[in-house]
């Protein structure tokens, strides 16, 4: 009998025990990561591996900035004359880190924000972080082109849209454009649009631009050659519809060429793991 007792004395205390624990950890989860110690006259530089979305500052004698998209550049304020403890958040585009800021002596200071501070964030509509884009990018661009989708030529150029591939929630398309001329072609834009495919005068909302939210090199003006990876979200749109590549040139010779990539290829796309 004082067996049995002692086991059911042991058996309440577990879940007590278990929610001490869950209140212990929830505690540590909501303290800041680190200290930092800041003096009066200097300057504390948080450098993210990724752009930041999101800062907050606890208390109004503190100021900062985004002078890079990946740099947060914090201070105390010139007018401040007292120095209050205060709690810094800085989100990314999947982790946020929380920081104490303290009054203290030394000269500027940059803290690197590491996998040690992070904590992770599930942002609806978010699969991959730029610098996961990037890399990504970079990969599908080393692979030797062993397609191609769609082609057009004109005023001596050739534009060709080598692949498609899907990954997440994103669309990655590898296009290259040739230049058999002698005269250096200046980019002026190149626009993606989904449009009717039979295009009419009198129609409304023919045709609707969009944007790629990353690419992985700059639009630049090429002699030869010139290739790139743009990524867009998903896109997806009727039949009746295509998507269109235009590329034109600066003035004043404005050659223009464009590509029209038709939804079956869009649905074909090759899909592939990070």
């Amino acid at each position: 009998m004082r067996y049995r007792k002692r086991k059911k004395l042991t058996d309440m205390k577990k879940p007590t025990m278990y929610f001490l624990l869950m209140l212990l950890s929830a505690a540590a989860m909501a303290q800041p990561n680190d200290t930092v110690s800041l003096a009066a006259d200097a300057t504390v530089h948080f450098l993210s591996p990724e752009p930041i979305r999101y800062v907050d500052i606890s208390t109004k004698t503190l100021t900062g900035d985004l002078p890079l998209k990946n740099v947060f550049r914090l201070k105390w304020k010139d007018s401040a004359r007292t120095f209050p403890d205060a709690t810094v958040t800085i989100a990314g585009e999947k982790y946020m880190a929380q920081y104490r800021v303290v009054q203290g002596r030394g000269g500027p200071q940059t803290i690197e924000i590491g996998p040690e501070d992070m904590r992770p964030l599930n942002i609806s509509g978010v699969t991959f972080s730029e610098p996961q884009l990037h890399a990504l990018s970079l990969r599908l661009f080393a692979r030797k082109p062993d397609r191609k989708i769609g082609n057009a030529q004109a005023f001596g150029l050739k534009g060709r849209l080598n692949h498609i591939y899907a990954a997440g929630d994103y669309l990655f398309l590898d296009l290259g454009f040739d230049n058999k001329t002698r005269l250096q072609y200046s980019v002026d834009a190149l626009r993606f649009r989904v449009e009717d495919q039979k295009v009419t005068k009198a129609a409304n909302n023919q045709s609707v631009e969009i944007k790629p939210v990353f690419t992985l090199f700059d639009i630049p003006q090429f002699s030869r050659g010139y290739r790139n990876i743009f990524v867009f979200k998903k896109i997806s749109y009727p039949g009746h519809k295509r998507l269109t590549i235009e590329l034109s040139e600066k003035p004043l010779s404005g050659r223009t060429l464009t590509l029209r990539i038709a939804y079956q290829d869009v649905l074909d796309a090759d899909v592939i793991s990070f």
